[in-house]
């Protein structure tokens, strides 16, 4: 469509009454676009947003122009150096410009689509110092540039989707990637009292027509004889006390056996387990430091595959995951999932003869923010047990101070307490030689302090007859080779 057919429609006094009105409030028009003016140049590309206008400015002055599809946009001159485009359509076009000797000064394509204009604007009002460019390609929204954060790339996302829902291709990258070390501490106290009280008493008669017992000894092969061959003390009995008083005596025919047990158990079970995990911002990263143990599983149905046991494998052990998230101002989002288990036989069950153990686990799974080097307790344990068991004689049992003798008594008091804390630290790489490991510090002994002084390792330049006597500060590596065996043998 040639502006000279425009020319025609409209009177000089509207053309100049519409430069007037646009030229003092710009209602329709959302920016003003500058051409690259020279002949034959491409002056880029014009968004233009679905049914709102724009306004392209040129250098030159011009006396045709000419828009290649006037379904998708319209054109009206405003004045020689200026136009007004019409989005009419979704969809691209393409707007050229003569000058006055029919002379291409300058193409410009032309995109019609959502409305792109707008969304740079809250682009910046929302994620100011990102620097985030917004396109038109057909019907979709193209976003560009380099932002600091994942965050910010979701949020870019999400602004952009309300113009032009899922039509969004995502060409923007994150910037200063960073890495986030994670320390996990599971810390963990368990400390056990007992005690026990009973009273086992066995008669037996001589001739061996009548016996009988009180509490766990019985009058048979389990006890222990004496150089008589009378039984005595019962085997499990001993086995089972730290302290047993035992005695025997006779009332006519009839032996009587008599072993008075106590028992006192104490105990403090320390566990601290202290993994650590380094994964870059917005990536998963997980270990496992423990093993797999064996679980059978049938295979259900009929015929000969009924019977098929198959072994599964179940893990344990120390095991983190995490996906750390960097913020802005140095805030780190963490979805941490910690776990420390293992065996535990007492939970073990049978299934056709087979034993399948039980696990002990202490799990957590949640999500927080820290900044680097903070830390936080993000699950915690106060457990109290108490359990006491009477076993006793009927009705003799009962009768008080004498019925002590026909009862055994005991208790269980146990306390957990458990606390896991988490630390995220945003680190760098650093030079392979910067790093100490653990067998930097300790080698083999050698033949001298193995056999003469009995030390299965030393520290590196510790004095193997003073321990205790601090390192040398130069002798800090382990000598590549020597010792009297050969540059393999130990150090001497």
């Amino acid at each position: 469509m040639l502006v000279s057919r425009l020319g025609k429609r409209l009177s000089a006094c509207t053309l100049l009454a519409l430069a007037c009105t646009t030229a003092t409030t710009p209602v329709l028009a959302q920016s003003v676009y500058t051409a690259n003016q020279y002949s034959g140049a491409h002056g880029g590309q014009l968004d233009v947003p679905l049914n709102k206008s724009q306004i392209l400015n040129v250098d030159r002055n011009f006396s045709r122009a000419m828009i290649g599809n006037d379904e998708i946009a319209d054109i009206l001159p405003m004045t020689n150096r200026s136009l007004y485009v019409l989005g009419k359509k979704m969809g691209t076009t393409s707007l050229t410009l003569y000058d006055s000797s029919n002379r291409m000064i300058s193409v410009v394509d032309v995109a019609v689509g959502p409305d792109v204009v707008s969304l740079r604007r809250q682009l910046e009002q929302l994620m100011p110092g990102e620097k985030v460019g917004a396109n038109i390609s057909n019907d979709s929204i193209v976003l560009t540039g380099v932002v600091s954060s994942s965050p910010m790339v979701d949020r870019a996302m999400q602004l952009a989707q309300t113009y032009a829902g899922d039509n969004v291709v995502n060409m923007m990258s994150v910037g200063g990637t960073q890495q986030v070390m994670l320390e996990v501490r599971f810390s963990e106290m368990n400390r056990q009292v007992g005690k026990q009280f009973g009273l086992n008493a066995a008669f037996l008669s001589q001739n061996g027509r009548f016996q009988g017992g009180l509490g766990s000894t019985a009058p048979s092969t389990a006890l222990l004889t004496n150089q008589n061959g009378v039984p005595t003390i019962d085997i499990g009995g001993i086995l089972d006390s730290f302290g047993i008083v035992a005695g025997s005596f006779n009332i006519g025919n009839l032996d009587i056996f008599g072993a008075l047990d106590a028992l006192e158990r104490k105990g403090v079970v320390k566990t601290l387990a202290e993994p650590t995990l380094v994964a870059l911002s917005g990536e998963t990263a997980s270990f496992l430091a423990g093993g797999e143990f064996p679980i059978p599983v049938s295979q259900g149905g009929s015929g000969e595959d009924g019977n098929n046991i198959t072994i599964e494998f179940k893990p344990f052990g120390v095991s983190l995951a995490f996906t750390p998230t960097v913020l802005a101002d140095g805030v780190i989002n963490l979805v941490v999932e910690p776990e420390v288990s293992s065996i535990d036989p007492s939970a073990s069950i049978r299934v056709n003869g087979l034993a399948i153990p039980g696990l002990q686990t202490r799990r957590a799974n949640t999500t927080l923010e820290l900044r680097d080097g903070q830390s936080f307790a993000i699950a915690g344990l106060i457990r109290k047990d108490f359990q006491d068991t009477v076993r006793q004689f009927p009705i003799l049992g009962s009768i008080p101070i004498i019925g002590s003798l026909f009862r055994s008594t005991s208790f269980a008091k146990q306390e957990t307490e458990l606390v896991i804390i988490v630390t995220p630290r945003l680190v760098q790489p650093m030079k392979a030689d910067m790093v100490q490991l653990p067998t930097d510090r300790v080698k083999e002994p050698s033949e001298l302090e193995l056999f003469l002084m009995g030390r299965s390792d030393k520290a590196v330049g510790v004095d193997p007859f003073d321990p205790d006597a601090p390192p040398p500060e130069a002798d800090t590596t382990i000598p590549a080779e020597g010792g009297f065996i050969g540059p393999n043998g130990y150090e001497f």
